[in-house]
């Protein structure tokens, strides 16, 4: 494991929690300290059984010259979208209080979406030895179509556990008006998806043919 990913993604980890708690204004927030341990765990599971190989961790370390520039744009977008997810929960449910309290059930159904999606996205990671964090053709890397494991299923197995773990986020806060960022990124990913899409049916060889066979993007029977 390239030590520069590693540190890069505990970094990463640790200011996006510390925007959470600095934004909620106390340590002792129970949907914060729940969304933290699943975080932590998913971290756990990144680097045991769910680890990725050497070459992999050095290519989503830094992002390679050849991304492609609307990438780039949608990359700096969704980064706002996720700190206003953030900021906005912790004012709502931690600060504020500006929604109603939520039956437990909506908060456990919170939790099982967010680890649930997070999940996918390492087990998409784990399966693709071409999971760039950038859209690009790695040319460099004999790049291939992968059409194994969640693969088989959807063809962006990575983007529909994003798109699950979107969706618990304003369950497992009890915050309302996250909905309204939640749903920018939620589009945001349509967009990418739909974009990378194109680019690797135009620019991977093979990739066609998989398509094929593996006829939905990210939502099995529907898109």
């Amino acid at each position: 494991m390239k030590a520069s990913y590693l540190i890069k993604h505990v970094f990463g980890t640790f200011i996006i929690f510390s925007i959470l708690f600095i934004s909620a204004g106390k340590i002792a927030y129970w949907q914060g300290l729940i969304y933290v341990s699943i975080g932590f765990l998913m971290v756990v599971l990144n680097y045991t059984v769910l680890r990725i190989d050497p070459e992999l961790s050095k290519e989503r370390s830094k992002p390679a010259e050849d991304t492609k520039k609307w990438d780039k744009v949608l990359l700096g977008i969704s980064f706002i979208a996720t700190i206003s997810m953030y900021v906005i929960a912790g004012l709502d449910s931690g600060r504020y209080h500006w929604s109603p309290d939520f039956h437990w059930s909506i908060y456990l159904i919170g939790a099982i979406l967010t680890a649930l999606g997070q999940l996918l996205f390492l087990i998409a990671q784990k399966q693709n030895r071409f999971f760039s964090s950038t859209v690009r053709i790695q040319t460099d890397r004999d790049h291939t179509v992968c059409d194994t494991g969640l693969y088989k299923i959807v063809r962006h197995p990575a983007y529909l556990g994003s798109i699950i773990q979107s969706v618990g986020f304003p369950f497992i806060f009890g915050s309302l008006w996250s909905t309204i960022p939640v749903c920018a990124m939620i589009i945001l990913l349509i967009i990418r998806t739909s974009l990378e899409d194109e680019t690797l049916r135009n620019e991977l060889k093979g990739y066609i043919e998989y398509s094929g066979k593996t006829r939905y993007k990210i939502i099995p029977y529907i898109w």
